[in-house]
């Protein structure tokens, strides 16, 4: 017994056909074009609409060279003359010859005229079949339920033995046609074809699956529902939008591309809704012959979402969910805010209690001031406390250079918390722009500043500021001062001035002024202190001469000073 592909050969030996086959393969694109657009868009759709005029020209195209058109069909080609012009493999919906195959139909003759009416009523079939369940009816009955004039096709009954005749359906005179429903009531009955395989048909089956097949059926299954889908149909719209010029269909994508960008940030979806804009970025880079207008309109996603209103009402949505790490999807999505963003950012940072947030918030912001210096500098001076306090404490972490001038202000102007969190970001710049600063601020007129900036500048070793240490040392303002400032300014200076500031010292711990009056007992110990941070041979020397010293606080302050040298 032949074999049923064999017995229904399109052609065994392939003739040469009557004309060029680009013309016969140019009407099957155009078909398969139109059948997706079928499946893709409304009836009313341009894109429907284009799609359709396409296919209908290249029908007429084809009428120039030929009175018919007549394909055979395999599981996975369409042929003519024994050529193939169509090749689909993969038994799939997506594969229109599979589609006309499962169901019987072997052979479709078009003539002309199809394309005016019939054409429309054909591609509604395929794609009420790639749809249809087990329980509706298969192509076979569609096609038998409409009366075509200019379109003939031959079938098999499946059931019927192989090597059984095609039977044929068209124009022919006299020729008679059974449904495939009709058939059921006939002596001999016939299986009809269904879209699905059904799971009682092989109950007897001596083997069914391989262990193996089985657990690729199941792998094939998990890796398809498991694929984000919501992206592909993201890239197809934008290649879509590269490779037409009209602008009718480039505003459209745009317009399906804001709704879904608006979707999926109501759903929660934050990889998509960042995906939508990294890709609509690159689009508006690359795709040729672009307008302003659409270009824009392609940014604006993220141009809208980084406004602050926009911002802030995501923000206030999340502050209120239980984020879980790892949340790479929302930080995706916050690296693609505009720099105008960070402002909103780094307010919010300042008064989170989620902590799920602020960690996310703070790479973000780090990352946003990393690759925005400026704007993270312009902050340092924004009138919202909380985003200028949160800007400083990232120029800091960032060792931004560039900070320098704007800290030095925030010193100068700024509220006492920003002051403070302003030193601590100039002491982890480190730099000498940033060492100068802070020089400057021994001159502060707060207290906490003036202490804080002399003992970075110890802890810097920045020797630099040794005149100026020393001129504050010989103020009213540091002598009268408290005890931690006298001991936070002499031990600094011990600690930079070294050897060259024994004799200044000295001079503090054992000279007599007029009338043999000596400095504050408070202010020769401190100056113990700092000999003692000293530590070289003349500095001892000269807290030994002080160690008979009538004052018990300078006597205790020269013993801990030798004991530590």
């Amino acid at each position: 017994m032949t074999d049923l592909r064999s017995n229904l050969a399109l052609v065994e030996d392939p003739e040469d056909p009557p004309f060029e086959m680009s013309v016969v393969t140019d009407v099957l694109r155009q078909f398969s074009k139109a059948a997706r657009a079928q499946q893709l868009y409304a009836a009313n759709n341009p894109m429907h609409a284009r799609a359709m005029n396409s296919v209908r020209e290249s029908f007429k195209a084809l009428w120039e060279h030929a009175s018919s058109l007549e394909l055979q069909i395999t599981d996975s080609t369409f042929a003519w003359f024994g050529h193939t012009v169509v090749e689909e493999p993969g038994r799939t919906s997506d594969s229109l010859p599979w589609l006309f195959y499962k169901d019987g139909v072997r052979e479709l003759t078009m003539l002309p005229g199809f394309e005016d009416d019939e054409l429309a009523m054909l591609l509604e079939i395929v794609q009420r079949t790639r749809l249809a369940s087990a329980d509706d009816d298969d192509m076979l009955t569609r096609l038998w339920e409409r009366e075509f004039g200019f379109l003939q096709y031959k079938y098999v009954e499946l059931a019927v033995e192989v090597g059984a005749p095609l039977l044929a359906h068209g124009i022919v005179p006299g020729s008679k046609i059974v449904s495939p429903r009709a058939v059921e009531s006939q002596e001999s009955e016939v299986v009809t074809s269904s879209s699905f395989a059904r799971m009682d048909e092989y109950d007897s089956t001596l083997y069914f699956l391989e262990d193996s097949e089985i657990d690729y059926l199941q792998r094939e299954i998990k890796s398809d529902f498991s694929s984000d889908l919501r992206s592909r149909v993201v890239a197809s719209l934008l290649d879509t939008y590269e490779s037409e010029l009209d602008p009718t269909v480039r505003e459209e994508i745009a317009g399906i591309l804001e709704q879904f960008f608006l979707v999926m940030l109501s759903l929660g979806h934050f990889g998509p809704a960042a995906y939508i804009i990294r890709e609509a970025k690159v689009t508006a880079g690359r795709a040729t012959n672009v307008l302003d207008t659409e270009r824009d309109r392609l940014l604006a996603l993220a141009d809208g979402l980084s406004e602050q209103d926009a911002i802030e009402q995501l923000l206030q949505t999340l502050e209120a969910t239980a984020l879980r790490p790892p949340q790479t999807d929302l930080h995706e999505l916050l690296m693609q805010l505009h720099p105008k963003a960070m402002a909103s950012i780094l307010g919010w940072l300042g008064g989170s209690r989620n902590a799920e947030l602020r960690a996310l918030l703070e790479s973000a912001a780090s990352r946003m001031a990393a690759s925005h210096t400026t704007e993270l500098v312009r902050l340092i001076s924004a009138d919202d406390g909380v985003v200028a306090f949160e800007a400083i404490r990232r120029a800091g972490a960032m060792k931004a250079a560039a900070a320098v001038p704007a800290l030095a202000g925030a010193i100068a102007h700024g509220t006492t918390e920003m002051r403070v969190a302003a030193v601590t970001a100039l002491s982890q710049i480190g730099s000498a722009g940033a060492m100068e600063a802070l020089g400057r601020a021994l001159e502060d007129e707060d207290t906490d500043i003036r202490i804080a900036a002399v003992r970075v500048l110890a802890t810097r070793g920045h020797s630099a500021a040794v005149p100026r240490i020393e001129a504050r040392i010989r103020t009213s303002t540091v002598r009268d001062g408290s005890l931690a400032e006298k001991m936070a300014f002499f031990e600094s200076y011990g600690t930079l001035a070294g050897e060259a500031g024994v004799g200044f010292l000295s001079g503090v711990l054992n000279s007599r002024g007029f009338f043999h009056r000596r400095e504050p007992a408070e202010l020769r110990a401190c100056a113990a202190i700092a000999l003692g941070k000293i530590g070289t041979s003349s500095a001892m020397e000269a807290l030994q001469h002080a160690g008979g010293d009538g004052d018990l606080i300078v006597r205790n302050a020269v013993s801990r000073a030798v004991r530590g040298g």
